[in-house]
């Protein structure tokens, strides 16, 4: 009877224990030296084949989306430093870090989760950031057969 209530998983070779909750299988995936948690497709008996296969290259391809990413990461820092330094009413209450160019993002930027998700009807990649310079949103790095479509200013983990 108690086999009802619990909670499905599945065992990836490559992504390890799945856990279903929340409508999402959920994993932890490993970005060079950290690992964040992983949120996968999926029916309520096994996660999207193909949100597997994804997620089984994201750990690989990342290296490859970072230079994309921090350029985002740092136009996305732009009107922030813009805002200090002509001390405009939207200015930052807290210090706001110097960053001069996109690979020193990466110092003030970390990962908060990875999940394969439908974006515009198809599977992608979304990664949420925090970054120091913008404390109050997670963005989303939207990514789709390796190539970035945006840095989203506001996501939610899903």
């Amino acid at each position: 009877m108690f086999g009802l209530f619990k909670t499905p998983s599945f065992r990836d070779p490559a992504l390890g224990e799945l856990r279903r909750k929340g409508g999402m299988w959920r994993g932890e995936i490993s970005l060079g030296d950290i690992t964040v948690p992983l949120a996968l497709p999926g029916s309520r008996a096994a996660p999207d084949p193909q949100a597997l296969d994804i997620a089984r290259s994201i750990a690989t391809d990342h290296p490859r989306w970072c230079a994309g990413i921090a350029a985002s990461l740092f136009e996305h820092y732009a009107p922030y430093a813009e805002a200090v330094a002509t001390g405009g009413p939207e200015a930052p209450a807290e210090d706001l870090p110097r960053i001069s160019q996109p690979d020193q993002v990466w110092h003030h930027a970390s990962v908060e989760f990875v999940a394969v998700v439908t974006l515009d009807g198809e599977l992608g990649v979304e990664i949420g950031y925090r970054v120091a310079w913008d404390e109050e949103h997670t963005l989303g790095a939207r990514l789709r057969n390796g190539r970035l479509l945006e840095l989203n200013g506001s996501v939610l983990p899903p």
